[in-house]
């Protein structure tokens, strides 16, 4: 497929040479599933025909390469840059495949955003249609820093259907608002359980919480994913389940979820002078 066109940024800020589209990926609140999210909407983008990469922005509790069962150090070839690694087709680049990985990161918080910066800005990404950033949950010193240093294109809130989830959504959804990020729409995850014996579907977290939150706040409701026990197993595996079970239920919700997910940010203005930023 051609090139994704590069979409506005921040006003101070302008694309990334080799990245078209980043896009933050946020909740305001942790255990919504918002990595295992992220992760699967990089996946499905990219079974779309896209070019993709992931971004782990959690610098206190990377997730990202156990999620796509990544090993090893990445390469520099100049000891200034490096090399991301590459999982089922997608780029990948994470603070956990830099140190151990029981090793806490006990750093200030100008340490971690200075982390930040430097994995987006010496990653040697390749001609990316969208790079994926894996946030860590609230609205602190890392999303300031996406915001401020980092040229975002948009935004996805994911939350839980439950009243609990979507206020600290909301919270989320109004931090990018005031840093001028535009929100692409909400998704909601564990919206349906469904009995793997007897077929019955229950709403264990409630019902309607995303729907309700895209509308008062006038939004796109990008998808609602199931509570599913083989998305943990396979997230868990290292094999998200867009690639494990391409066929299954939950892949198609994901892979739903990221068709809307790129018809929202199409619909937002474009760079300037851009038809597509490619390399030099």
């Amino acid at each position: 497929m051609p090139p994704i066109p590069a979409h506005a940024v921040q006003p101070n800020l302008k694309p990334h040479p080799r990245v078209r589209n980043v896009i933050g990926v946020a909740s305001g609140k942790g255990g919504v599933g918002k990595s295992t999210t992220a992760v699967n909407l990089a996946l499905a983008l990219a079974a779309e025909g896209a070019r993709v990469g992931v971004l782990d922005a959690d610098i206190y509790g990377p997730s990202i390469p156990a999620m796509l069962g990544l090993s090893g150090r990445p390469q520099s070839p100049d000891n200034k840059s490096i090399e991301p690694l590459r999982a089922f087709g997608v780029e990948a680049m994470s603070i956990g495949l830099l140190v151990d990985a029981d090793a806490p990161m006990i750093w200030r918080g100008p340490m971690a955003t200075s982390a930040l910066t430097q994995l987006f800005n010496d990653t040697l990404w390749g001609d990316l249609d969208y790079l994926l950033v894996d946030l860590p949950p609230g609205t602190g010193d890392i999303h300031l820093t996406l915001a401020q240093k980092i040229p975002v294109a948009g935004a996805v809130i994911v939350t839980t259907p439950q009243e609990i989830a979507t206020l600290d959504a909301r919270k989320a959804l109004k931090m990018f608002e005031k840093v001028e990020v535009p929100v692409l729409g909400i998704i909601e995850n564990m919206a349906v359980h469904v009995c793997s014996n007897c077929g019955h579907a229950e709403h264990l977290f409630g019902s309607g919480g995303g729907e309700k939150m895209a509308a008062q706040y006038g939004v796109p409701l990008l998808g609602s994913l199931p509570l599913d026990i083989a998305i943990r197993e396979q997230g868990d595996a290292g094999q998200p389940v867009v690639v494990a079970a391409p066929e299954s239920p939950a892949a198609q919700a994901y892979r739903a979820a990221a068709r809307v997910l790129a018809a929202a940010l199409e619909k937002r203005p474009r760079a300037p002078m851009s038809i597509g930023v490619t390399l030099a």
